[in-house]
């Protein structure tokens, strides 16, 4: 998959502004300022394609760009703190939790989470949300180029430990989107997710 070929589709408020629900999507999720517009922009080789700010919570929409005709990447907004309303929060929620639990073209999470503030409750959320209709996540813990290799790798094993609780099939991985530190990595497991022709099957009632 050629990813820096990636372009921007559309900004949707609501699930119903999406694409239709065929070929397939990557979503990329986390808390505000965890480093999801960062990995997307270092993902793509494009400095802008994903917006950044030091403010949390610029992410507002779904963000959908394309990679081929039916491939595409998703940049959901962030969750947690970010300098918006309670009820806007709730709306975010809302959506997010249909999106991972209703899109049927959505193949694989990226899951963003800071290496130095991973697992929070909402990161929880979204892994047992993933879990529950066998959906696979891949975690990134974003800033590692803040920590040195020891504690980069005890935050690292750490991290396995307790998502082999939540999320069993889920994978980790240190990153560093600043210092192009586990691109490989990640873009082998794309690769592997948008080269998987199985199609999500409806969680039953």
């Amino acid at each position: 998959m050629h990813y820096q070929q990636a372009k921007y589709l559309l900004g949707a408020a609501k699930l119903d502004q999406l694409p239709s629900d065929e070929g397939i999507e990557v979503a990329f999720a986390g808390r505000s300022n965890a480093g999801k517009s960062s990995a997307l922009n270092a993902l793509t080789r494009q400095k802008s394609l994903a917006r950044t700010s030091k403010t949390p919570g610029r992410t507002q929409l779904i963000n959908v760009f394309t990679l081929t005709d039916d491939a595409r990447l998703v940049d959901l907004p962030g969750y947690g703190y970010a300098k918006v309303s309670e009820s806007t929060k709730k709306i975010w929620q809302e959506e997010l939790s249909r999106y991972l639990q209703e899109r049927r073209c959505l193949r694989g999470l990226v899951l963003l989470m800071d290496i130095r503030h991973f697992l929070k409750d909402t990161d929880q959320q979204i892994l047992a949300w993933a879990h529950d209709v066998g959906l696979p996540v891949h975690c990134l813990l974003s800033k590692s180029d803040k920590l040195k290799q020891g504690a980069k790798s005890k935050a690292l094993l750490q991290c396995k430990k307790q998502l082999n609780a939540i999320h069993p099939e889920a994978t980790v991985q240190a990153f560093s989107a600043t210092k192009k530190h586990g691109l490989d990595q990640l873009f082998a497991k794309l690769d592997a997710w948008y080269a998987n022709p199985e199609i999500r099957t409806e969680p039953e009632d």
